[in-house]
């Protein structure tokens, strides 16, 4: 079985950037975007096979997760069932019959950390809805948690310290997640794999350098670590500012 998960920073830019050939190369079963960024029929996606689920924001042009799968769930929810958090299409839910698999788009906290409270309310929301879906039957989660956990997940950590991603807040919230009965896949399998990131700022040629940050996961209940055969990044593949990551499964 094999996952994938893409911040894709704009579905229609990515897919004049050659998303499809990305597609069809990695070949999952079940495949997560995040940062859709845009509303249902502004693009259409010959996907044969694949069953499609869409979370678009309210506000055009933002944020938006969607789920492409070969498997047909035995359900699908959409959002937190949290008002104040179901506006910006940040979470998709598939129930199988082994397991949840729920993409996110955590929220940013912006670069004068204007949204790190509101962040702080959605982490105890959402390690709280993982948790009461995780009493029924075990979760996997990917996406982009916008956090990069400790110093070896991002190329410049001193400087970085209190940036929007890696502040103390964001995270403790990961570590908390994580206490709650998660395992960070990648880092389970890789504890001391260095200068693999998913992220690069545009600027300042910072994926040429590699000047970046692992802030994409695959994240498990503790229990199904035992059916994870490996854990991906695929950093060979462009298109976004982000690469997909991958978790195979036994």
């Amino acid at each position: 079985m094999k996952l994938i998960s893409w911040n894709v920073n704009g579905l229609r830019a990515c897919l004049k950037k050659g998303f499809m050939e990305s597609f069809g190369a990695l070949g999952a079963d079940i495949f997560a975007l995040q940062e859709t960024k845009m509303q249902p029929g502004q693009a259409i996606l010959e996907l044969s096979g694949y069953q499609q689920y869409w979370n678009s924001a309210e506000k055009k042009g933002y944020s938006g997760t969607a789920v492409f799968t070969r498997i047909p769930p035995l359900s699908v929810s959409y959002g937190l069932g949290i008002e104040e958090h179901d506006h910006e299409g940040r979470v998709i839910a598939l129930e199988f019959p082994e397991y949840y698999f729920v993409t996110v788009y955590t929220p940013n906290s912006k670069r004068a950390l204007e949204r790190l409270e509101y962040r702080m309310v959605w982490e105890d929301a959402f390690r709280e809805y993982l948790l009461e879906l995780d009493k029924k039957k075990p979760v996997i989660v990917c996406g982009d948690l916008n956090v990069a956990h400790e110093e070896i997940d991002l190329k410049n950590p001193k400087t970085n310290h209190r940036n929007a991603g890696f502040t103390d807040e964001e995270r403790s919230k990961f570590t908390q997640l994580l206490q709650a009965g998660f395992s960070d896949t990648f880092r389970k399998l890789y504890p001391d794999r260095a200068g693999i990131y998913t992220w690069w700022s545009y600027l300042r040629k910072a994926r040429e350098t590699n000047a970046g940050w692992r802030i994409d996961y695959f994240v498990v209940s503790d229990r199904l670590m035992e059916k994870v055969e490996d854990a991906t990044i695929h950093n060979e593949i462009f298109g976004s500012d982000h690469c997909p990551v991958g978790l195979l499964l036994k």
